[in-house]
């Protein structure tokens, strides 16, 4: 297998940021990358907020399959699916029918939204944005709309939220939860936020879910849990990922909530390594941006050979609501301590502390100021 590439399934976010790392320091080793879709490079994080931008979905790629292919040195097959990993010939078995040897194996295949089961006869045109294609579509169905409804009151939902409202649109936001951001923002701060959205129009029904979304005319009509209705031209799910496992899970790799690795990435099958929204690292599930940098940088190193476990200092979350610029640094899952939530008419500076020691963060407005200072007092996220 000492002629046989590395393949990294997956083209977004982690796995081109793994190939560019990796050709940093080893530009003659064969690269395959393997992409569902055409295979252009994006900010994903991008998408909920490019109306502001005022940048159009084609506006966002900074290449093309065949810009990237040139940069990276690679093959670079998009549009085609895996169907199957042969472990232990160490084969990928290409939907086409094509067969890959493999050297080293990497799962970069992120998350897809999960759905809530609603009735009605629109559920089918309820739309999710998880890449630049569903992008596309979306931007497509705003077209001389007027309102959008969104169910999901999390981050991406609430940062579409602002980009829509801050472009004119009549939005309603519905989701089960006290207040928006619930999985990050203490009731308190989220409500602060709320607040904030709701001075540029954006309409909220917590503490409620959608039963049916129907067809009414041109549009749609979102009947919510306690039997309200409401209207709207477009709506948009957006009420979380899943980690793409059943491809690990077929080639018989250990999966939990995502495809399990450990400190050097690697699962539980020999030379095949896992990264961003699909891998759990230390029983972990990180969803943004630096954890994913963190993990390429270390995979870049592992796979030339090197040694190197990953490791997460602390990584705050800037979530793009400009309406009200937000930090936030989450303690970690089941941590003991308390919050301790400052207001002022500049902003919010919420600490969460256990004794003395600083354990998280959220900062609003004028004290996202703080957010440098504030970092430094954290523990690692994984040392």
């Amino acid at each position: 297998m000492s002629d046989a590439p590395i393949i990294i399934i997956g083209t977004g976010l982690a796995g081109y940021n793994l190939a560019r790392e990796f050709r940093k320091k080893d530009n003659s080793t064969r690269l395959v990358l393997i992409s569902k879709d055409n295979g252009e490079f994006y900010s994903k994080p991008m998408l909920s907020n490019a109306l502001a931008k005022q940048k159009a979905p084609d506006d966002l790629p900074m290449g093309d399959a065949a810009k990237m292919q040139t940069d990276l040195n690679a093959r670079i097959i998009y549009q085609q699916t895996v169907s199957s990993i042969d472990s232990q010939s160490q084969n990928v078995v290409m939907e086409e029918g094509e067969t890959l040897a493999y050297k080293k194996l990497v799962l970069a295949v992120g998350a897809s939204p999960f759905q809530f089961p609603m009735q009605g006869d629109a559920t089918g045109d309820v739309l999710t944005v998880n890449n630049l294609d569903d992008y596309r579509v979306f931007r497509k169905k705003l077209e001389n709309k007027k309102s959008v409804a969104i169910i999901g009151p999390g981050l991406i939902g609430c940062e579409f939220a602002n980009d829509l409202a801050a472009n004119d649109y009549q939005v309603s936001v519905i989701g089960p939860d006290e207040a928006p951001i619930s999985t990050l923002l203490p009731t308190q701060a989220g409500l602060v936020l709320q607040e904030a959205l709701s001075a540029i129009g954006v309409n909220w029904y917590l503490q409620k879910t959608v039963s049916a979304v129907n067809k009414n005319d041109a549009a749609y009509e979102l009947t919510l849990s306690d039997g309200q209705t409401i209207k709207a031209d477009v709506v948009l799910s957006a009420i979380g990922l899943r980690a793409n496992i059943n491809l690990a899970k077929e080639t018989g790799i250990v999966c939990n909530r995502g495809i399990v690795v450990d400190r050097f990435l690697k699962t539980s099958n020999e030379n095949i390594y896992a990264l961003g929204d699909c891998a759990e690292v230390e029983g972990m599930l990180l969803p943004f941006v630096m954890p994913l940098m963190q993990s390429a940088r270390a995979l870049a190193v592992i796979l030339g050979g090197g040694d190197v476990a990953v490791s997460y200092p602390a990584m705050p979350v800037l979530i793009k609501t400009p309406i009200l610029s937000t930090v936030v640094s989450p303690p970690a899952s089941g941590a003991e301590g308390e919050w301790h939530i400052e207001k002022s008419s500049q902003g919010v500076k919420a600490l969460f502390t256990q004794g003395e020691a600083l354990l998280g963060f959220v900062l609003m407005g004028d004290a996202v100021s703080e957010k440098p200072t504030l970092t430094r007092l954290l523990p690692a996220v994984l040392v």
